[in-house]
């Protein structure tokens, strides 16, 4: 049997049978989850996607649908006791957003290397040493895409280089309150990650 995974973001059906029998059903961990088709149904220049369809652990089949972006790299830096950060409008959600800066990993370029040239890019502060302080999958129910958090130190003044689609103003937070301002809404998963992550690295 065949089934649609599109909906929920998890690869399960968005329309269970509303009184669905008890089962003894297989939890799937020593299962490899063979291939048995793979497709990709729309390109762009920023992402791609598609579906696989995989055979599941009680032997029926599935399509589950996923989007693949480029890895990306998120910047925690501090100046003089603030954290340096970037507000920005984002017409996916029609929100201004207070963010860490963060960018595309290009080709060639380490988590780290990245994170450094986004800073000095987005906020005009070049960072004399950039480190990856953790690698996480994001949004694994639909999405194939990477996210390294990056603590930058040693910063100096250096020139901005925007985008031609970054229209964004610098801006920083006291360290002390930076995890109760980025908590108000609209609240940004990449930007609470990263400041929790180096929170708890003894960084902020």
């Amino acid at each position: 049997m065949s089934g649609d995974g599109r909906g929920d973001g998890s690869g399960g059906d968005p329309h269970p049978d509303p009184d669905p029998e008890e089962v003894d059903r297989p939890d799937g961990t020593d299962h490899d989850w063979p291939v048995l088709e793979s497709a990709v149904e729309y390109e762009t220049g920023w992402y791609t996607g598609g579906y696989d369809e995989v055979e599941q652990p009680d032997g029926s089949s599935k399509r589950y649908y996923w989007a693949e972006l480029p890895d990306a790299a998120v910047v925690v830096a501090a100046l003089d006791g603030d954290l340096l950060m970037v507000e920005q409008f984002r017409p996916t959600i029609r929100e201004h957003c207070l963010e860490l800066p963060a960018g595309i990993v290009e080709s060639g370029e380490s988590f780290a290397q990245a994170g450094g040239r986004e800073l000095r890019e987005e906020t005009g502060f070049a960072a004399e040493e950039c480190t990856l302080l953790e690698t996480v999958n994001c949004t694994t129910g639909v999405l194939r895409h990477r996210r390294g958090i990056v603590w930058a130190e040693g910063l100096d003044p250096a020139r901005r280089k925007l985008d031609g689609n970054e229209f964004l103003a610098v801006t920083t937070v006291p360290v002390e309150e930076a995890l109760a301002t980025v908590r108000d809404p609209p609240t940004n998963d990449a930007t609470l990650e990263g400041i929790l992550i180096a929170r708890e690295e003894g960084l902020l």
